[in-house]
């Protein structure tokens, strides 16, 4: 199992983002109170706790009127502070901290609904493909890699065949990466891809190949410079030319005017004109006709004429245009329509021409017009939902129709507005309405089930609970089971508690329990009976915290404080979200550990900077700048120094709480934001590192590191060349350390053969003679370390690893424990693993590592203890298996599988144990597991190799 240091350094297994739920909701005046986002400071009672911070207390006098005597908290310090904390803010309570019900598709056997998406998508047509693609997004939204929802999302932009559909992919592909919060980009600005290219988006058409290409309207302007549009009563001249007057044999009369026309062209224009003038109407017998009923002006109907000879409306003004498309809707002119759609949607180019065009576009039904307009309103989301005139087009039923009319209202569409708006804010009434909108737009399973999950989900948080049970149930009909969980939770808030269980508890009995199950029904029960459900749901499922919150909450009114901590930490090491570190802080203080306790909130802050602690009463940084005072005073200088201290004992999430120390001393610092990016991806929060990047980006102060941050943005999200050009782009600038490390890593992924790694290898050793911390260079060494193992220059490699551990980057002993085991010097292998384990605060990849250069036995030893520290990962989970079927034990190495894949369906997993089917002759659930992993990555050539064998072999007995 080889290793490569570049993607410990940038891993992109990353969940999908860090949204806090609050664990406090008591309030000392017995009043109920919201959890959640919200409030400001903390009252009187809180200002007073925070003096006690500020102060140190050295002595507190007991109080008879407290209400936290139930406590009884002892007479000294320690004991001071946790009760005036619990006093002022109200301790974490059990039976008020509770686990969300996920607003995503969540299947009870997740494989087989892969391995049924992967067998429809394989028999689909293609023209159908990009409905599927958004299937898949739906059910990859709860996965914690958003790299698998993104890849969803462009292939269904690359296999989209209408306008509508590549303009709501498009601005959905541009709102994921957040391109929005970038400084000087526009929202019509082309990103040099027509995958995302707004003009790309608005020609029809199916050819997935060239979605991927570089796009051909690549800084050309949407609408020529001073170009500005006018719809009214401005005066404008049409000019054109008779020189043909000779030719005319006909004449519209309006009004006063006379437009002189020739008949067959005119008549060409459509078959009502051409009835009109031929088919032995009135009119078709005179050379006048009257015609100033219709609804056109003179300058209009000569504009008809213009274009009856040159089929173009180019040389026109808007206003006159629009005339001409009122004309060609009522004579049913489809050529003149095309034309003037077409050009009225080439003058969309930001919001103000949007919303001018997009009534007389919905009016006229002008499909590629509303196209134009519904483009800018979503490229500009969430902003562009705070105009009123566009919340109503897209949230009323009156909009909806109108969108619908002229070829715009679609599940596709209001998936994506949905989406955003549960962002913004889950309980607003927009969001109900687009939910609401959804729902009506749903014609198949898969979309009703999500629609009406979603509406119950959103109707829990707003306290309404007889409408959630009401779209769960509606959800439930239309297959979704998950959301008996919903509807169980919604009896549970009305009061039926019994029924919740009887609920859950038929669910566990009907279907294959998962860890969601037993953590659900915990919640309806009390005592072992609970407890026992929480321990259930953490073996099924170890990577929920709930479990993990409860108990830890349940020691502390036990006032187990240590224990406490001890519970939270098993979920931390692996799991990092704000909640939990929000619960650790408030135990640290009340341990009196503030460093460890502002630490926590500091990490916290930059996971989710908005967020406010103790159920809504403090924000954050208030409680940092208080906490701070009890703690040790340090410089820039000082901060740097403890950096270095906490990379090197590979402690993340203190390096995190030190970069956000240091951003507070020198804020908007770029490369500060961008080594707190680093962290953050490796910590798996993705959302949080491209946040902290594009912050980097808008910060950068010259132009050559601003395209370095664009690089590695690119990078992230599945932009490889372009990445590479915004690299050499920059060096052609300044040579620097981080645009030659960008380029090396970014081929190093691409291209891995000798010559391409002899280039790399150029790029690093350029990069370690610029300028740079000693915190890049040792990643920069370790890099290329990595690499010489790649092409056998082992000592070459060992004098890099060496240099590292010199500069104190500790990772580099796992790199060269892999050189010394290719040395077959297992001893010096284990041993700087060892030292590895002994340095670093993480240690689950050290065991995890370490078990390969020692016997089977402290194998095993070293595998269980990685598992315990960190379940998500998987090496051990096949590494177990492997042993159990080498030693004959097929259905234990199976089951030992199974139960990991339950919370983790990994690509691997489910190849290796398809694989173990396949060599115990189970052709039919080697073709599942094969499909499932296909879903995942339909271009992975093991499973694509063994699933072509198992179909043939399943087809061979078939027909025997």
């Amino acid at each position: 199992m080889q290793h490569n240091i570049f993607a410990t350094m940038r891993s992109l297994n990353m969940m999908e983002g860090c949204k806090g739920t609050q664990v406090y909701a008591f309030n000392p005046s017995g009043k109920t109170r919201t959890t959640g986002y919200g409030g400001g400071g903390g009252g009187s009672a809180g200002e007073k706790f925070l003096q006690h911070l500020q102060e140190r207390v050295t002595s507190v006098k007991s109080k008879s009127n407290r209400n936290y005597q139930a406590l009884q908290p002892k007479d000294n310090v320690k004991s001071a502070v946790l009760a005036e904390a619990l006093a002022s803010y109200g301790s974490p309570q059990t039976d008020l901290i509770e686990p969300q019900i996920e607003s995503y598709l969540k299947s009870v056997n997740f494989v087989e609904t892969l391995a049924d998406v992967y067998r429809r998508m394989d028999s689909c047509p293609q023209f159908e493909m990009s409905g599927m693609y958004l299937e898949q997004c739906a059910i990859f939204k709860g996965l914690s890699d958003p790299k698998l929802f993104r890849r969803c999302l462009k292939s269904g932009r690359e296999h989209a065949v209408d306008v509508h559909s590549k303009v709501v992919l498009s601005a959905w592909l541009r709102f994921d990466r957040r391109e929005d919060e970038l400084i000087g980009v526009s929202a019509m600005d082309c990103c040099g891809r027509s995958i995302e290219c707004p003009r790309s988006s608005l020609v029809s058409g199916y050819n997935p190949e060239s979605a991927t290409d570089p796009c051909t309207f690549h800084q050309r302007p949407i609408q020529n410079e001073g170009t500005e549009i006018t719809v009214g009563d401005e005066e404008c001249s049409t000019s054109i030319s008779h020189d043909h007057e000779d030719d005319y044999d006909m004449s519209f009369c309006i009004g006063d005017e006379e437009i002189r026309c020739r008949r067959f062209n005119m008549a060409s224009l459509s078959r009502p004109f051409e009835a009109m003038l031929y088919d032995g109407f009135m009119e078709s017998r005179r050379e006048k006709v009257n015609f100033s009923q219709n609804g056109i002006s003179a300058k209009g109907m000569k504009a008809a004429e213009m274009f009856s000879r040159t089929r173009s409306v180019e040389s026109f003004d808007p206003d006159t245009v629009l005339e001409l498309l009122s004309l060609a809707n009522k004579f049913c002119c489809i050529e003149m329509k095309f034309a003037c759609d077409a050009y009225l949607a080439s003058l969309v180019s930001d919001m103000d021409s949007a919303m001018l065009l997009i009534e007389y576009g919905l009016e006229e039904t002008a499909y590629v017009l509303v196209a134009a307009c519904l483009q800018v309103l979503l490229r500009e989301l969430p902003n562009s939902m705070l105009n009123p005139n566009v919340s109503r087009l897209f949230c009323s039923s009156e909009g909806k129709e109108r969108l619908a009319s002229a070829g715009h209202a679609s599940f596709l569409l209001y998936y994506f507005l949905t989406q955003t708006a549960m962002e913004e804010d889950m309980k607003s009434n927009t969001t109900v309405m687009l939910l609401e909108r959804l729902g009506e737009c749903s014609n198949i399973g898969w979309q009703k089930q999500l629609a009406f999950h979603q509406l119950g989900c959103v109707m829990l948080e707003r306290k309404e609970y007889k409408d959630a049970q009401k779209w769960f149930e509606a959800a439930l009909e239309a297959g979704h089971v998950y959301s008996l969980a919903g509807i169980a939770r919604a009896k549970y808030k009305r009061g039926h508690m019994y029924k919740a269980y009887k609920l859950m508890n038929s669910l566990i009995s009907d279907c294959t329990p998962s860890g969601w199950m037993y953590q659900e029904r915990s919640l309806y029960c009390r005592g072992k009976e609970k407890m026992m459900d929480l321990s259930t749901a953490t073996e099924l499922d170890p990577t929920l915290s709930y479990p993990y919150k409860y108990r830890a909450v349940s020691m502390v009114q036990e006032n187990r404080i240590e224990a406490a901590i001890s519970e939270i930490n098993r979920i931390i090491g692996f799991k990092i979200s704000p909640d939990c570190l929000e619960l650790r802080a408030w135990f640290l203080i009340a341990l009196e550990d503030y460093e460890g306790a502002l630490r926590d909130v500091r990490a916290l802050l930059t996971l989710d900077p908005q967020y406010v602690m103790f159920h809504g009463k403090l924000q954050g940084d208030k409680l940092v700048e208080l906490l701070r005072h009890t703690v040790q005073q340090r410089n820039q200088a000082d901060c740097w120094m403890q950096l270095y201290d906490r990379w090197s004992c590979v402690d993340d999430i203190g390096s995190l709480a030190v970069v956000h120390h240091m951003l507070a001393n020198d804020p908007g610092k770029s490369l500060l934001l961008f080594r707190q990016s680093l962290l953050l991806l490796r910590l798996n929060s993705h959302r949080a590192a491209m946040r902290s990047l594009r912050e980097a980006r808008n910060q950068a102060t010259s132009e050559h590191e601003r395209l370095v941050y664009e690089g590695w943005i690119l990078y992230d999200t599945g932009y490889r060349e372009e990445a590479i050009s915004k690299a050499e782009e920059s060096i052609s600038i300044q040579r620097s350390f981080e645009a030659f490390f960008l380029k090396a890593y970014v081929l190093s992924e691409t291209n891995s053969d000798s010559e391409a790694s002899s280039y790399v290898i150029k790029l690093l050793e350029e990069a370690l003679r610029c300028p740079s911390d000693g915190l890049r260079k040792g990643q920069a060494l370790s890099n290329l370390a990595s690499i010489y193992v790649d092409v056998d220059k082992l000592d070459n490699a060992i004098d890099c690893y060496m240099n590292a551990l010199n500069i104190k980057h500790t990772r580099a002993h796992q790199g060269l424990a892999r050189v010394y085991h290719l040395k077959n010097q297992r001893k010096a292998a284990y041993d700087e693993m060892t030292k590895l384990i002994e340095k670093a605060s993480y240690t689950a990849s050290a065991y995890e590592k370490r078990s390969e250069y020692c016997d089977r036995e402290m194998a095993k030893s070293d595998l269980r203890m990685a598992t315990k520290l960190d379940p998500l990962r998987t090496y051990p989970y096949r590494y177990k298996a492997a042993v159990l079927m080498d030693d004959h034990k097929e259905a234990e190495a199976i089951s030992e599988l199974t139960k990991v894949i339950a919370f983790k369906p990994d690509l691997h997993l489910l190849h290796l144990r398809a694989a173990f089917h396949d060599s115990m002759g189970e052709p039919t659930s080697t073709i599942r597991d094969c499909e499932a992993a296909l879903c995942l990555d339909s271009s992975h050539a093991d499973t694509l190799e063994l699933y072509s064998k198992a179909r043939q072999r399943s087809n061979e007995q078939q027909s025997t």
